[in-house]
């Protein structure tokens, strides 16, 4: 009766596991790929390369599944606690960490090709490596750019910055409180969501903001370096009147209509939005990429790269493996990158002629890429929390000028390291 009872208990446990792939039972496996592409290209991009491997692979069949990113975070947190998750997952490299350490993504440390693991770059990978373990491919990234009215520049007779000679942070602000006047602004921050974009920017002037002690913890410290961006960006807004309070609460989509209409002379956005521009601007309208501002570490720019991983409880971490290699291959790795107008972390495939045409800015976005590393925060635990509960508000505050740059520390430092400690213990 024991042994009936057991058996049947497994049998339970089986079908409902994480990972909805059937199993090899003389038919072919099903892999379920949450994908998070939302662009009608990139969608087409991913769909087209299931198809591919579905022709190609008899016993391995891979379902596409549709997710959002704008609820991925909390789906796959219910999804991994009821036994649904999906086999392959699409994500981005700063919402990982409380996953793989929950034990909730598997290690892909012996499951990836040679190819693969030599092919992108150490610094990409360190995005998704959590303790000794690798629990995503980082394949796709994207630096923040300024998105500029050339024809404004060009009229006012301002030098135009290159990744080989970028503004510095400081010629930025007299730049932009150059170009302002008559109800018109040298730039518009959209900072909806300010803390990765003040993180990840302040990069370039060695900002780190979280120091790793010699027991392996985690404090805030809003050093020099830190304050550099934020005061920049507070300056324009409330000394300057370079840059609008109107769009601190704004989506980077929020600012287009303005940028279009001639109010702001110059936007810093992902690089992506470039796909939108082309098709909102209006007929005539002349934009062009620039590099974000350099600092003492020059171009350097934290970035979140988007992920593939594989789920814990997925029974065919093989397979599911052998997918994720034949969807990242180089020349695929592009077709992925020119869909989602962003750039492949791959070093062979940002080697390929379109992303170095002249054209929308390839060339600008690509020449950035060795300046590319890790955000700050990828593997800071409790990091969500801080950055919703603590940075935030107190960001937001401060670009308004609700509070002055000392008190922002202190809600950084002090609050920042409650909230940390809890998730250190």
């Amino acid at each position: 009766m024991r042994t009936r009872l057991t058996t049947a208990v497994a049998v339970l446990l089986l079908l409902l596991a994480g990972c909805t792939s059937s199993p090899r039972t003389g038919g072919p496996i099903t892999l379920r790929f949450q994908s998070l592409a939302w662009q009608n290209e990139s969608v087409a991009a991913n769909k087209e390369l299931v198809k591919e491997w579905n022709a190609t692979h008899r016993d391995v069949k891979v379902e596409y599944v549709q997710g959002s990113w704008d609820s991925v975070h909390d789906q796959l947190l219910t999804s991994f606690e009821g036994g649904e998750a999906p086999d392959i997952i699409h994500d981005a490299s700063d919402d990982l960490a409380d996953f793989a350490y929950g034990g909730y993504l598997a290690d892909l440390t012996g499951l990836l090709s040679a190819r693969l693991r030599s092919g992108i770059p150490q610094r990409s990978w360190q995005a998704a490596t959590f303790g000794n373990g690798i629990y995503g491919v980082p394949f796709l990234q994207e630096p923040r750019v300024l998105i500029a009215n050339a024809t404004w520049l060009r009229k006012a007779g301002v030098r135009i910055p290159t990744p080989g000679h970028p503004w510095t942070w400081a010629e930025f602000r007299r730049i932009t409180e150059r170009l302002s006047g008559d109800g018109r602004y040298g730039v518009a921050w959209p900072l909806k969501e300010p803390v990765s974009a003040t993180l990840n920017l302040s990069l370039s002037e060695g900002g780190r903001l979280f120091r790793r002690g010699t027991d392996g913890k985690v404090t805030v410290r809003f050093g020099a370096a830190d304050q550099v961006v934020p005061r920049t960006i507070h300056d324009q807004v409330d000394v300057d009147r370079s840059a609008p309070g109107s769009t601190l609460g704004s989506g980077g989509s929020d600012t287009l209509p303005g940028f279009f209409a001639g109010k702001y002379a110059m936007v810093p956005l992902g690089f992506s939005y470039r796909q939108q521009i082309v098709q909102q601007a209006p007929r005539g309208f002349d934009w062009e990429v620039l590099p974000a501002p350099a600092g003492a570490d020059g171009l350097a720019q934290g970035v979140s790269p988007q992920t593939l991983s594989v789920a814990a409880d997925c029974p065919h971490k093989k397979e599911a493996a052998e997918f994720i290699d034949f969807l990242l291959r180089p020349a695929n790795m592009v077709r992925l990158a020119l869909g989602d107008w962003m750039l492949p972390t791959c070093t062979r495939a940002l080697a390929y002629r379109a992303l170095h045409t002249a054209k929308y800015g390839w060339a600008t976005g690509t020449a950035l890429a060795e300046h590319l590393s890790p955000a700050p925060a990828q593997t800071v635990r409790g990091y969500p929390e801080w950055k919703d509960k603590v940075a935030t508000p107190a960001l937001q505050e401060y670009y308004s000028g609700a509070i002055g740059l000392g008190e922002l520390r202190h809600r950084l430092e002090r609050d920042g390291n409650l909230v940390l400690a809890r998730y250190q213990r």
